[in-house]
């Protein structure tokens, strides 16, 4: 599966060790930045996987900053795109199963190589259970197709 990935200098570190797991788990990372540790804004590369999500380019897509939240707040911007901060193996398994998330988005200073790597693994591993989550998931699509 080929992969959108972008961080900002928060999340430069762990964004390059992810594309690194990706790669190890068969998956093709496509690199939208940053390119190195020196301060950028993240909205600025959220939304290049954002929008390449939000067309249906991609399937789903990862994005890394500091803390995770900015990332996840440009992406959910987006139609179609469900964002999910995800910091444990228990939230990556539910935010798919539950609310069909298409987002990844990683808390890059809180998390060390092995704890990406579960959350990963989880994350790709869990699918969309539907029934009851499908009608939720259909009332978080319909708020921006008005």
């Amino acid at each position: 599966m080929i992969i959108p990935i972008a961080s900002d200098h928060a999340g430069f570190e762990a964004k390059e060790e992810t594309k690194e797991i990706l790669e190890e788990f068969g998956h093709m990372p496509v690199d939208f930045g940053t390119h190195s540790a020196d301060s950028v804004d993240y909205p600025d590369f959220a939304v290049q996987v954002a929008k390449k999500v939000s067309s249906g380019e991609y399937d789903s897509g990862i994005l890394i900053c500091g803390s995770g939240q900015g990332m996840c707040m440009a992406a959910n911007k987006f139609p179609n795109v469900r964002g999910a901060l995800v910091y444990s193996t228990h939230v990556a398994r539910l935010a798919r199963e539950h609310n069909n998330a298409n987002v990844l988005c990683l808390p890059g200073r809180e998390l060390k190589t092995d704890q990406i790597r579960e959350i990963l693994e989880a994350w790709f591993k869990a699918e969309f259970e539907g029934g009851r989550h499908e009608r939720r998931v259909n009332k978080i699509n319909a708020i921006t197709d008005k």
